[in-house]
């Protein structure tokens, strides 16, 4: 039996795994486990009542404004042409171009977090569904990442808005800040992540969040704290 660290053992003893909590202890818990040498990211979890071979499950993503941010520099690249190329640039975009820019991340390049595009762009950038799909990087009108004002965009990304979904395991991961964070901006973005997806449910499917089988709130290297599905199924 491999044999806890002393860190694992101060972690474990924080909480009890078998118990739901309410969002506020959930966020004193992970504030509370031993501090590493960087800034952990926080995430939820969501496991879904939701079969992902159905096609009810195509609707289950969305996005989402954090409200302070993600605590994260991202890196956007906008694949656009003539005076939008200007627009996307005065706006704050890391990488932006056409043909020049397609033709850089066919040959492996794709250091960049979001991927924007025009609506002219999108005929051009289907070759790179292999490249950008798989690692979900493909601009999609779902999440509105095709745009033609892709200077808003820009702004509402880089400002905190992010995007969730699915996965083939009926699950959602999302992060939402870093645990430096004070405790009242951890649980704004929480709260906005978690209603979020709470909403994202089928049409039809009856109360808001019964496809939510539960949730989960954890930090790069710590626990997962169980939360109480109850306190967001109220609204």
């Amino acid at each position: 039996m491999k044999k806890l660290t002393k860190r694992l053992k101060t972690v474990q003893a924080l909480y009890d795994a078998t118990k739901a909590y309410n969002l506020r202890d959930a966020i004193a818990i992970l504030k509370k486990t031993p501090k590493l040498k960087f800034d952990e990211t926080i995430e939820i979890s969501a496991k879904l009542n939701v079969n992902p071979k159905e096609a009810q499950s195509a609707s289950i993503r969305g996005t989402v404004a954090l409200p302070h941010g993600t605590g994260k520099k991202v890196r956007v690249a906008v694949f656009c042409k003539g005076e939008e190329e200007r627009k996307a640039r005065d706006a704050g975009a890391d990488f932006v171009g056409a043909e020049d820019l397609i033709a850089k991340v066919q040959g492996g390049w794709a250091d960049f977090d979001v991927a924007i595009a025009t609506p002219d762009m999108m005929k051009d950038i289907a070759k790179l569904g292999k490249i950008l799909g798989p690692r979900g990087l493909m601009p999609n009108p779902k999440s509105g990442t095709v745009t033609q004002d892709t200077a808003k965009t820009i702004k509402e990304v880089k400002a905190g808005k992010i995007e969730f979904k699915m996965d083939k395991q009926s699950g959602i991961h999302a992060s939402l800040g870093k645990l430096s964070f004070p405790d009242d901006a951890i649980y704004a973005n929480a709260v906005s992540l978690i209603d979020a997806i709470m909403g994202a449910g089928p049409q039809g499917g009856g109360p808001k969040g019964q496809h939510v089988k539960s949730l989960y709130m954890s930090t790069t290297m710590g626990p997962g704290v169980k939360l109480d599905l109850a306190e967001f199924r109220k609204s």
